[in-house]
């Protein structure tokens, strides 16, 4: 990406990321439930940017490890598919010394983000991430499902199952 671009801007996005996504959620920056709408989405884009700037011969995969261990304050070992365990996760969310927000949700938005961030800016996604993509989409499906009073659950799964079909297709 030679110009700075901030936010998510279909009009700069790589003609691969449009054809792939037509969903206009993907590209709306202000749906708190798009990628890149809520302020986790939209930093974790604006920072994959400046990374990539300063890293451009860098492999992707280490952004999402800086990622990891700075947003969720953990073992990058430990992002893994033992997160998806749903009573792990509801036992977590309920709590109340445990902020499943900010180790859940933020954390996976981010990851996502970041990921479909190098979609829109270069057209791919580096198969590395992928793993960890889609542990981010899963974790937050069962956050979602596990948050029954949430009324928006049902649109965000929505979402995120759309970026489970393009994350397999990509």
């Amino acid at each position: 990406m030679d110009e700075e671009i901030y936010g998510i801007d279909k009009e700069h996005a790589h003609p691969r990321a449009i054809a792939l996504i037509t969903d206009d959620f993907f590209w709306d920056c202000a749906d708190e439930l798009a990628p890149f709408g809520s302020d986790e989405g939209d930093e974790a884009l604006a920072t994959f940017r400046e990374w990539r700037r300063a890293n451009p011969d860098t492999p992707t995969i280490e952004c999402i490890k800086w990622t990891i261990i700075s947003v969720g304050e953990m073992a990058f070992e430990d992002y893994n598919e033992d997160l998806l365990d749903r009573d792990l996760i509801r036992q977590l969310k309920e709590d109340p010394g445990y902020d499943d927000q900010q180790f859940i949700f933020t954390l996976d938005a981010s990851i996502i983000a970041t990921g479909f961030g190098q979609l829109v800016d270069e057209g791919t996604i580096d198969e590395a991430n992928k793993p960890l993509i889609h542990i981010a989409l899963e974790r937050q499906i069962a956050w979602a499902q596990i948050s029954e009073s949430w009324s928006y659950a049902e649109q965000h799964i929505g979402y995120l199952n759309i970026m489970k079909r393009v994350l397999d297709e990509v």
